[in-house]
């Protein structure tokens, strides 16, 4: 009987590692979620299976270093699991609601729409994405975050088509951005913003994607302080 126990615990360590797997992977569910919504011109649930995604996102590392699930399960790479559901989430569905949504000149949306999703492949498969100490190099893909912008402070349109061939570029530009999560400068104040942004963000959510004024003038005070942040970040390298 006391044979059995090794192998009954292993295989308890196998089903919880197996489980972050599938939860990691749930977020490209959301993508489809997210991708109905958009077919269908709503954006507001569009945006909210983004958000659920984004949270998806942001605790599945954590379950998977407790539970080592790469030592449990090394056949499945989490990492690439990770990248597969974030280019999803991240660039393919936010660029077709850039695309499709008004944000931009007819005339340049879907180029520009293809730009974005060639030029987020290429980010994701870049080794040398993250500095050692967690910054990101070039403009992370987060178009997600872009689209939101986009929908929510309604620039002209030419201006969103600017602002969409900057970005892009950033992404191979020698400038850095801040993963307010893991870079441990400024931590608690990062984290702090990272709440109050989403704070902002659901409250936008509620409103139907048109905020009260201060709620939008949040948003883009919390997206200048991470921008200047990785600002001074590129200066001191």
């Amino acid at each position: 009987m006391d044979s059995q126990l090794p192998e009954t615990a292993f295989s308890s360590r196998t089903l919880a590692a197996f489980a972050v797997h599938v939860f990691t992977a749930s977020g490209a569910a959301c993508a489809l979620m997210a991708l109905m919504a958009a077919a269908g011109s709503d954006w507001i649930r569009m945006f909210a299976w983004l958000g659920v995604a984004l949270i998806v996102d942001g605790v599945d590392g954590m379950f998977a270093r407790r539970l080592r699930v790469a030592e449990v399960l090394p056949r499945w790479s989490g990492d690439v699991l990770d990248f597969v559901v974030d280019y999803t989430t991240y660039v393919f569905v936010p660029a077709y609601s850039i695309t499709v949504g008004g944000a931009l000149p007819a005339s340049v949306a879907l180029p520009l729409g293809l730009i974005i999703a060639v030029s987020g492949a290429i980010y994701f498969a870049d080794r040398r994405m993250k500095t050692f100490d967690s910054y990101f190099r070039g403009f992370p893909a987060l178009w997600n975050i872009v689209a939101f912008y986009l929908f929510v402070l309604k620039p002209v349109p030419w201006l969103a088509a600017v602002a969409i061939l900057v970005l892009a570029g950033a992404s191979f530009a020698p400038i850095y951005f801040i993963h307010p999560v893991r870079v441990p400068r400024w931590r608690i104040v990062n984290l702090l913003m990272l709440v109050l942004w989403a704070a902002c963000a659901i409250v936008t959510l509620l409103h139907g994607l048109d905020p009260p004024g201060f709620v939008a003038a949040g948003l883009a005070v919390i997206a200048i302080y991470f921008v200047i942040i990785g600002f001074l970040r590129s200066q001191s390298s």
